[in-house]
């Protein structure tokens, strides 16, 4: 190897290197947008932990709100067919037939319809839980 050639190596290596205050520099740079970078990620988390109780609220309400819907309409058909049942003793009992015809006829009609009815369109149901005005008529 000539000595041209190696001090031409020599100057090629000096200009891929970088000075140590440079060296150091761009570890500082690095750490720093480090740190940035893990400010930003713990910002996002606490975003989606805010978002998550949040929407766990939500939905925590409108469950209640459902569960509460349901056990009305199943304690109001229930007190419905005691009341009917009762009307059917005492038809039963005073020997009224017509009264008892109808009162069976309603006990008929209340079990074919169902609370669940109305869930059907679950569209509608989405629409009435996320509209806070909704009344909901039992």
């Amino acid at each position: 190897m000539s000595k041209k050639s190696s001090v031409t190596f020599v100057a090629r290596g000096a200009e891929a290197f970088v000075s140590p205050a440079q060296c150091v520099s761009d570890i500082v740079q690095s750490w720093t947008e480090y740190l940035k970078i893990v400010e930003k990620e713990k910002t996002k988390r606490r975003e989606i932990e805010a978002w998550e109780k949040v929407t766990l609220g939500e939905i925590q309400a409108k469950r209640d709100l459902l569960i509460g819907y349901l056990e009305r309409s199943f304690d109001e058909r229930a007190k419905n067919f005691q009341l009917f049942f009762q009307v059917v003793e005492q038809a039963m009992a005073s020997g009224d037939n017509q009264q008892l015809s109808l009162a069976l006829d309603a006990i008929v009609e209340l079990a074919k319809s169902s609370p669940f009815k109305e869930l059907a369109d679950l569209s509608t149901v989405k629409a009435a839980l996320d509209d806070p005005d909704h009344v909901w008529e039992l």
